[in-house]
């Protein structure tokens, strides 16, 4: 799909990955791009780096009704939305044992929140035969996550929901891709403002980078958005011996403790 003409929604777009989207999307030419977050602060700052073609909205997408308001809010005034990006994230949690709390944040807004999007937007979209859905997932969703349970789990669900979509959807004009990075250099990964830790920083990209595929992979149509190519040879290995393939995140999950 061309982004020229069209009218965008991007959640979790007041920073990371999010503000990184709207601002390259905005290069095409878009008819609109709506940038919603929680933090209407953040939501403003990238309307302010973008211009006239973007608005904010504040938007909790964990909160169904907010969804649905979002999306009549824009198609009211957009007449449609061609191209929802359904992208906000968290990263809580440790083990097993982390608190219920962080369990159902993570999965209302991993989960959740791309059904509630789906729900709110695909009657316009099945109606006009078209429309095109991306679900910000993770490479922890593909394969796991060493220090996380709660992120993998949740990850693994948003990959799932996204899989369904495109299966019960694709065939009546809808379009469904899943983002799944490794290591994105945002406060998600990184902790704060110049501040370096955990396993994924090594070979980590730059919101920029995630958002130039991102678009390329629209442009493509692809279903899987593969920031970091070497995520598929990790699940080509991964279901040709997933004994091993465990064994050998174990053996990593060992050495991130050391650290």
């Amino acid at each position: 799909m061309k982004l020229t003409n069209k009218v965008i929604v991007v959640t979790g777009g007041g920073s990371g990955i999010g503000r990184a989207m709207c601002q390259r999307f905005a290069k095409d030419h878009p008819a609109a791009i709506i940038v919603s977050d929680r933090d209407a602060a953040g939501a403003r700052q990238t309307v302010d780096s973008i211009g006239a073609v973007a608005s904010a909205m504040t938007t909790d997408v964990t909160d169904e009704a907010q969804i649905k308001s979002l999306v009549a809010e824009v198609t009211k005034k957009h007449g449609r939305i061609d191209l929802f990006c359904s992208n906000a994230g968290i990263a809580v949690g440790q083990d097993e044992n982390a608190p219920d709390t962080d369990w159902m944040r993570s999965w209302n807004l991993h989960v959740m929140a791309h059904v509630y999007a789906a729900r709110a937007v695909l009657p316009q979209m099945l109606e006009r035969g078209e429309g095109y859905l991306l679900n910000t997932a993770s490479a922890a969703g593909l394969l796991s996550h060493i220090n996380s349970a709660p992120y993998a789990v949740t990850k693994h669900g948003s990959v799932a929901f996204a899989e369904w979509l495109s299966i019960a959807h694709g065939a009546k004009g809808i379009r469904v891709s899943c983002l799944c990075p490794q290591g994105v250099i945002t406060p998600l990964l990184v902790g704060g403002k110049d501040h370096r830790s955990g396993f994924l920083v090594e070979g980590a990209l730059q919101p920029e980078e995630v958002a130039e595929c991102v678009v390329q992979g629209i442009d493509k149509e692809e279903f899987l958005i593969l920031p970091h190519p070497e995520v598929l040879g990790y699940m080509q290995g991964k279901t040709a011996n997933y004994d091993r393939w465990l064994g050998g995140m174990r053996k990593a999950r060992a050495r991130a403790q050391q650290k």
